[in-house]
């Protein structure tokens, strides 16, 4: 009897791991396709009119540390990877958040905007094209903006690495 259950359940295993595994994008909640092992990733464009030195290059890093963090793709060159995330950081905006009485503001926030792009370069698809927004405050007068930019940008990068990796 013994032996029977662990049979049908070796059975079942395979089955379901059969099941799972034989569709490279039609399956969610998982982990990146295993055809995929490398993802570029260029310097992002800044058409924002923000005004903010080097932001462009900050986001690029923070997206590319965040990738290097999670090792699920490693950072490869343009050419020659199998993969490429490519966008453009659209808007950056501050405004106010938190107004106390006689309209005095309190806090600030700064929202970011990116648009990015995920291709499979072995298959040559376009695997998701999407906008993300996100934000970071700060409080008017003890702290400076770049202090709320900081966590915007970590914000959308934490967001595209989830849709890159999790996305599936």
């Amino acid at each position: 009897m013994k032996k029977f259950i662990k049979t049908t359940l070796r059975a079942l295993f395979i089955i379901n791991y059969q099941l799972f595994f034989s569709g490279c994008y039609s399956f969610t909640g998982s982990s990146v396709p295993a055809h995929l092992k490398t993802v570029a990733i260029p310097l992002f464009e800044d058409v924002s009119g923000f005004g903010e030195a080097g932001l462009r290059e900050k986001f690029t890093q923070q997206l590319i540390q965040l990738f290097v963090s999670d090792n699920s793709l490693e950072i490869g060159e343009r050419l020659t990877s199998d993969s490429i995330i490519e966008g453009t950081i659209v808007a950056v905006a501050d405004a106010p958040s938190v107004i106390a009485p006689g309209e005095q503001v309190t806090k600030r926030r700064v929202t970011m905007t990116v648009r990015a792009t995920y291709t499979d370069m072995k298959f040559r698809k376009k695997v998701w094209e999407k906008d993300f927004s996100n934000w970071g405050e700060y409080e008017q007068g003890t702290q400076t903006r770049s202090v709320a930019l900081e966590k915007a940008v970590k914000k959308v990068a934490e967001d595209i690495l989830l849709e890159t990796v999790s996305g599936w």
